[in-house]
């Protein structure tokens, strides 16, 4: 007879900083409450491990995740946990998502230790930042803003901040609450200007193609929240036809009504001269071909030649 799936330790792949803690943990806990045995493995990534560049600088590609898929293939884990917004456009082809969990707020906020501060168009303040999105949009629409790179994981960049290194940090809204310090906002961003990453706000579950089926199926309907799932299906078609990865300022964030499925995305060009930005609505069963074709939307519309400019600028192939 089959051993039981739930007889199985699931060891959860993850980061070691406190909010990739975080959200292993809040994955253990539903496998638990599930009936599984977990343990935790906590892996140190090329992110976690080079600070002194930006991501830019040492690639976007599986910058958070590499290490982590390499113990999946390995069988070292079971599953591996990363930010949904950190998993790169194109999964290895031994390798897939079962679960999006369930998603936090998407917007990104402002945290300061000065309680008084405000954010104005006319703001001449330094913020502390390591996505190339944030840094544009920021250029876009608060044009005397400076922007210092923030690498490291939360409580590196806020004690950069104590320490007076920019007067604010721009971070997404789900990490700061996970951490608890909400206190600390000073400012919530529109999520309909400030346009969130792909997956922002949500965890992602990653394993190997060859893991047990009936394990799969167990672990996917215990982690999987359906109606992110579905969004975030339109949102990594949108990036994956993009060819954009975490330092590309492309956006995407799709929301579910009784009408079906709408999604907007875009590009903005580094200087945040050009923000190329549309919606697209639709039946939830075509989420994967909306992000595709609002992607190519984009692209026609001139998003092709940001990406060309941004890639030539990098010295990289184009």
């Amino acid at each position: 007879m089959a051993e039981n799936i739930t007889d199985k330790t699931i060891r959860i792949g993850t980061r070691g900083s406190k909010l990739a803690l975080w959200q292993a943990e809040t994955v253990a806990e539903k496998l638990q409450a599930a009936g599984f045995k977990t343990e935790l493995v906590i892996i140190s990534t090329k992110g976690d491990q080079v600070l002194d560049k930006s991501l830019a600088k040492i690639g976007s590609k599986g910058v958070f995740t590499e290490e982590l898929e390499v113990c999946l293939r390995e069988g070292q884990v079971e599953i591996a946990v990363h930010s949904a917004k950190d998993v790169q456009s194109t999964i290895p082809a031994d390798l897939e998502l079962i679960a999006f969990m369930e998603r936090e707020e998407v917007n990104d906020v402002l945290l300061s230790f000065d309680p008084n501060f405000k954010l104005e168009r006319e703001s001449k303040a330094i913020i502390g930042t390591s996505s190339t999105r944030r840094k544009a949009q920021l250029r876009k629409y608060y044009p005397n803003i400076t922007t210092a790179e923030s690498r490291g994981n939360l409580q590196t960049r806020l004690r950069k901040l104590e320490e007076k290194q920019f007067d604010a940090l721009m971070l997404a809204y789900a990490g700061v609450r996970r951490m608890g310090y909400e206190e600390l906002i000073v400012h919530t961003f529109p999520a309909d200007e400030f346009v969130p990453a792909t997956g922002q706000g949500s965890v992602a579950v990653e394993c190997a193609k060859n893991l047990d089926i009936e394990l799969k199926k167990g672990l996917k309907q215990a982690l999987n929240h359906t109606e992110t799932h579905v969004c975030l299906l339109a949102e990594r078609a949108f990036l994956r036809t993009m060819e954009g990865g975490c330092s590309i300022p492309t956006f995407a964030l799709a929301s579910l009504s009784d009408e079906g499925l709408s999604i907007t995305g875009g590009i903005i060009s580094l200087d945040g001269a050009i923000l190329l930005r549309e919606t697209m609505q639709g039946p939830t069963v075509t989420a994967e071909e909306m992000g595709e074709e609002l992607a190519n939307t984009i692209l026609s519309q001139g998003g092709d030649e940001i990406l060309r400019s941004i890639r030539a600028e990098r010295g990289e192939q184009v």
